[in-house]
């Protein structure tokens, strides 16, 4: 269900019909800008793709930019919330992050939207496409101390592994997930978490 917090207060849906035409127009931007970008995409499109009337898009979104940023916004938690719920209950933290992973390809080859138009929005919305690294960035941080913490991992400094260990995510996404599938996101997930837990030091 969407997130009534994606929109502005004054324009938050309160009733649970509502809330389902937000999330049906978030959808329906999600195909819009992922296949025709930004620039390209329309807002009678996204209606239609919703199957909701032009004035009812008002009703929840000043403009495009407006539904953009909503987007981009909702995608980030959508993503977040995905990871955190396969990495529910893991005995430990590497093995967190091999779940991690393994969920955020599956989930690029089922949204492959993503890459685009969290990309687009370095261009236009800059500091949401910010927000939504930092954002992963701080959780991660903080889920590397509380592991540290525990004795799970060595002592170092957690925000520069963090960053390490999303940029691995990204681009391994955006490999395995979105160019090609020809391993699949266990077998990725497992030699990159390798990776990290051996090192490249020949022993």
């Amino acid at each position: 269900m969407a997130d009534p917090a994606m929109v502005p207060a004054d324009k938050s849906p309160r009733t649970e019909r509502g809330r389902k035409t937000l999330r049906r127009l978030l959808e329906a931007a999600a195909s819009e800008f992922g296949e025709r970008g930004f620039h390209e995409a329309a807002i009678t499109g996204i209606t239609q793709r919703a199957g909701v009337a032009l004035g009812t898009f008002y009703t929840y979104f000043d403009g495009k930019e407006a539904l953009f940023r909503a987007l981009v916004r909702d995608m980030s938690q959508t993503t977040r919330a995905h990871v955190a719920e396969a990495v529910r209950g893991a005995p430990d933290r590497l093995t967190a992050e091999r779940l991690g992973l393994e969920a955020f390809i599956g989930f690029v080859r089922r949204h492959p939207e993503l890459y685009r138009i969290i990309e687009e929005a370095q261009f236009v919305a800059e500091d949401v496409y910010r927000e939504h690294y930092l954002t992963f960035a701080d959780g991660y941080s903080r889920n590397l101390a509380a592991a540290r913490g525990r004795g799970e991992i060595a002592e170092g400094p957690d925000e520069p592994r963090a960053w390490a260990l999303i940029g691995m995510s990204v681009f391994l996404g955006m490999r395995y997930g979105l160019w090609k599938d020809d391993l699949s996101p266990r077998q990725v997930a497992t030699m990159a978490i390798d990776l990290v837990s051996e090192g490249l030091r020949k022993r």
